[in-house]
């Protein structure tokens, strides 16, 4: 069985006596040589990458994204015949601790204080909002009513990090009921939920169902003084109604470390919107154990066992 390994990050891949471990380009179409492989792994590959896969590697049986979300494996149009399995857990730790920089540079303002300090200015303007009994629910996750929308592995992480931190935590998830700990609602129960929310964390992946989600509704159900945090996927926002809501007032602040377009284009006016963080999608880089996921799933499909993390198509 041949298996293709992307260049783009060390895998130690346990091969059988009748494998052979393949290591390619990433960025280039793949070679004529390597046409009868029957199980690619997949990660930081471009969509051109993905599509020439899809249709110049009939023999597929498996593709492996050590991705979170497989959208963009989705999209390349392996055929049905295909098991594509994601990274989910591989990013849990990462995008946690990425999140929670996010809501606190959001929070505390960090964006303005380091605009002061490049300016060589003492802002004591955010002191003196900070020291306002109008504003006791900000500036603090201490007492926050922080939401996370899309409750699964890197929610589980990212949860009792914000609860720490004195911060009252509920889910949203596909179903209701007590996960990890913290009670979870569904999308019905949203409009109540956001009302009274202070911080939201959008987790959710790129699905047909959840392309801008996040929208001029939504953000009409949030306090004013509410701020956003998406460390999900940039389909999920409608970027407009966001920049929008900032230039308004509608919306105390955000933070992104997705967009609908990456890498950003310099005229996006997400780059000049007023109370926003942006990173480069930087929060999930780094997969958590990826040789042991892949070497798990082919032990599975040798002994003809289900894989894990297996996307249902």
């Amino acid at each position: 069985m041949k298996i293709l390994v992307p260049g783009t990050i060390a895998l130690d891949v346990h091969g059988g006596p009748d494998d052979e471990v393949v290591v390619y380009d990433a960025a280039a179409p793949f070679r004529p040589e390597d046409a009868d492989a029957e199980v690619l792994v997949v990660w930081g590959g471009s969509a051109e990458n993905l599509a020439d896969a899809a249709a110049r590697l009939p023999r597929l049986r498996w593709v492996q994204t050590l991705a979170a979300g497989p959208d963009a494996v989705l999209a390349a149009g392996f055929g049905p015949d295909v098991t594509i399995t994601s990274g989910r857990s591989l990013h849990d730790g990462p995008v946690a601790e990425h999140a929670l920089a996010l809501v606190l540079a959001v929070v505390r303002r960090l964006d303005v204080l380091g605009a002061a300090q490049r300016e060589h200015r003492w802002d004591t303007a955010v002191n003196q909002a900070q020291a306002d009994p109008a504003t006791a629910a900000r500036y603090t996750l201490d007492g926050a009513r922080v939401t996370v929308w899309g409750f699964g592995s890197i929610a589980a992480r990212l949860a009792p990090l914000l609860a720490a931190l004195g911060a009252d935590v509920t889910g949203v998830a596909s179903s209701r009921g007590e996960r990890h700990g913290f009670p979870v609602v569904t999308d019905d129960d949203l409009p109540d939920v956001l009302a009274s929310t202070d911080v939201l964390v959008s987790l959710l992946p790129a699905l047909d169902t959840t392309r801008h989600a996040f929208d001029a509704a939504r953000i009409d159900q949030l306090p004013d003084h509410a701020v956003f945090v998406n460390v999900g996927r940039g389909a999920t926002v409608d970027e407009d109604a966001l920049v929008a809501a900032l230039h308004d007032g509608r919306l105390g602040g955000a933070a992104l470390d997705v967009t609908g377009s990456e890498p950003l284009p310099a005229e996006s006016p997400l780059w000049d919107a007023p109370r926003l963080v942006l990173t480069p999608h930087v929060a999930g880089n780094r997969p958590q154990r990826a040789s042991e996921l892949v070497n798990a799933n082919l032990d599975a499909l040798r002994a003809g066992r289900e894989l894990r993390n297996v996307v249902p198509r």
